[in-house]
C-alpha cells in the first residue's frame, strides 16, 4: 500500500515508518518540519503542513492523491506556541475523515490514547475521542489503537518525564505514585498497525494495546531507575501536590514560549488518573499478549547516553533560565549604571564612543537573554552569546587588561558562561 502517515517523525510515527516499510508499504510521511523528516527519515517521501491550516475537507484533497489508507500517529499534549489541539487533533482529522470518504480511500487507522473521550476535561484526551467518534461514525474501514505508556529506545512526552523524574539525585521525589500505569513497548505498537493493515485485526474496532499487569507509577520510576543503572534513592517523598502543580504551571507558561516540557499540566492530569486499558480485546482479535514492563525494559539498551538524557533534561530547564537571567540582568545593569560603565574604559576612548559602546553591549545582553528564553530562539541566542563574550574578551582585553587580574574576576566569569552556551546548543534537541 501508499500509506499516509501523520506524524511520521514522532517517536510512535517513526517506529510505525520503519515497521510498514519493512513489511514492503510504501510511506508518505506527514509533517509539519519536512526539514525534521527528512533528516530523521530521508528515505520516506515528505509533505506536510501545519494540521491546524487543514481543518476542512478541500484542504486535504492535494495530499491524497494516490493514496491507499491513512495511519494517523500526530498528536500534541496540550496548547502552547506551535499547538492548537482542538484545530489539529480534532477539526483537522475530522476532516481528513470526510475528504478519505469523499475519495474512496478506506483504510484509516488511528493512534489515540487510553480514556480519549469527547467528554473529558483533559484537553488532549478530550480532542483524542472527538476525532475518534468522528471516525466511528464514519463508512470507513477503521481501527483505533489506543497506546498505553509506550516505552522505547528513544524517549519523548510521558516517557521522557518519567525518566527525568527517575534521574533525581539521592532522594526519589514523586507526585501521584499510587497511580495505576499500563506500559506498552514502542516496536509492538508498530507491529499492531501492521498487523491491522494486513488485515488480521478485525475492522471498525477499538483496541486497547496494554500489557495485562498495571504497575504504580511509584514501581515504574523506581524500575526505571534501576534501568538507568542509578544508584538507589536514600529515600523517597512524596511531593505536596499543589507543589508538583505549581511546576507544571511554570511548564504550561513555558509552552508559550516554544517549550513542549514533558512537565506539563496535562501530563501530570493524565498520570493523575492512571493510564490503564483492557488488554483481553486485543489478545482475543489477536491471540498475543503484549509484554511485560521487565521483559520491555530487558530488550532495551541503558548505556551511559540513557543516563545523559534523563540528567540533562532534568537540568536543562536550569540551565536556560540561568542563561537567560544572566544576559538579562547584564543588560539591565548595564543600562542602569551606563556612566560608571563607561568610567571603566579608558581615558583613549572618547566618552561618547564609550558610551555608545556601553548601550549598544547592554542593548544586546538583553536580547540575546529574551531569546533564550523562546525556543526557536535558543540556538541563534547561544551563538550570540558566545559571540559577544569573545568579542568582550577581545576588546576588554585590548582597552583594560587590568580586568583580568581583578580580585572579582568579570573577565574570567565570562569563561564559564560562555561553556554554559555551548553546553546548552549541545543538549537542547527535541529529537
Amino acid at each position: 500500500m501508499r500509506i499516509l502517515l501523520l506524524g511520521a517523525y514522532g517517536f510512535i510515527g517513526l517506529a510505525i515508518a520503519r515497521r510498514l516499510q519493512q513489511a514492503g508499504h510504501h510511506i508518505v510521511g506527514f509533517g509539519r518540519d519536512l526539514d525534521l523528516g527528512r533528516r530523521l527519515a530521508p528515505d520516506l517521501a515528505w509533505t506536510g503542513a501545519d494540521l491546524a491550516t487543514l481543518v476542512d475537507e478541500a484542504a486535504w484533497q492535494p495530499y491524497l492523491d494516490g493514496i491507499d489508507a491513512v495511519v494517523n500517529a500526530a498528536g500534541a499534549l496540550q496548547d502552547g506556541a506551535r499547538d492548537k489541539l482542538a484545530a489539529s487533533q480534532e477539526r483537522a482529522i475530522s476532516a481528513l475523515i470526510a475528504a478519505c470518504e469523499a475519495r474512496g480511500i478506506r483504510t484509516f487507522i488511528q493512534i489515540s490514547a487510553p480514556g480519549a473521550d469527547p467528554a473529558a476535561q483533559i484537553a488532549f484526551l478530550r480532542t483524542k475521542g472527538a476525532a475518534d467518534d468522528a471516525l466511528r461514525r464514519s463508512t470507513l474501514d477503521w481501527t483505533i489503537l489506543k497506546p498505553g505508556l509506550v516505552i522505547g529506545a528513544n524517549a519523548y512526552g510521558s516517557t521522557a518525564l518519567l525518566r527525568m523524574i527517575a534521574a533525581l539525585p539521592l532522594v526519589q521525589l514523586l507526585a501521584f505514585g499510587t497511580s495505576k500505569v499500563q506500559v506498552v513497548a514502542l516496536g509492538e505498537v508498530a507491529d499492531a498497525v501492521c498487523s491491522c493493515l494486513a488485515g488480521e485485526v478485525p475492522k471498525r474496532a477499538t483496541f486497547d494495546l496494554v500489557a495485562a499487569e498495571p504497575h504504580t507509577l511509584r514501581d515504574l520510576v523506581l524500575k526505571l531507575r534501576r534501568w538507568l543503572g542509578l544508584p538507589a534513592p536514600i529515600a523517597i517523598c512524596d511531593l505536596p501536590t499543589p507543589i508538583g502543580r505549581g511546576l507544571a504551571q511554570l511548564a504550561d507558561l513555558a509552552g508559550w514560549f516554544g517549550w513542549r516540557s514533558p512537565l506539563r499540566s496535562s501530563a501530570l492530569d493524565v498520570l493523575s488518573q492512571g493510564v490503564a486499558g483492557d488488554p483481553e480485546p486485543w489478545r482475543a482479535a489477536t491471540g498475543r499478549d503484549l509484554a511485560e514492563l521487565d521483559a520491555i525494559l530487558n530488550q532495551l539498551p541503558s548505556t551511559r547516553q540513557e543516563r545523559i538524557f534523563a540528567r540533562s533534561q532534568l537540568v536543562l530547564p536550569a540551565l536556560v533560565l540561568t542563561l537567560a537571567l544572566f544576559w538579562l540582568l547584564s543588560g539591565l545593569i548595564g543600562l542602569w549604571q551606563w556612566r560608571e560603565a563607561v568610567a571603566v574604559l579608558p581615558p583613549s576612548v572618547s566618552r561618547e564612543l564609550a558610551a555608545s559602546f556601553v548601550i549598544l553591549g547592554s542593548l544586546a545582553d538583553i536580547a540575546i537573554g529574551i531569546g533564550f528564553l523562546f525556543r526557536r530562539w535558543l540556538v541563534r541566542a547561544a551563538l550570540g552569546a558566545v559571540a559577544v563574550s569573545l568579542a568582550y574578551l577581545v576588546a576588554g582585553t585590548v582597552l583594560t587588561p587590568s580586568l583580568w587580574a581583578d580580585p572579582l574576576g568579570p573577565f574570567v566569569k565570562i569563561l564559564p558562561a560562555t561553556a554554559l552556551a555551548v553546553a546548552v546548543m549541545a543538549i537542547a534537541g527535541e529529537r
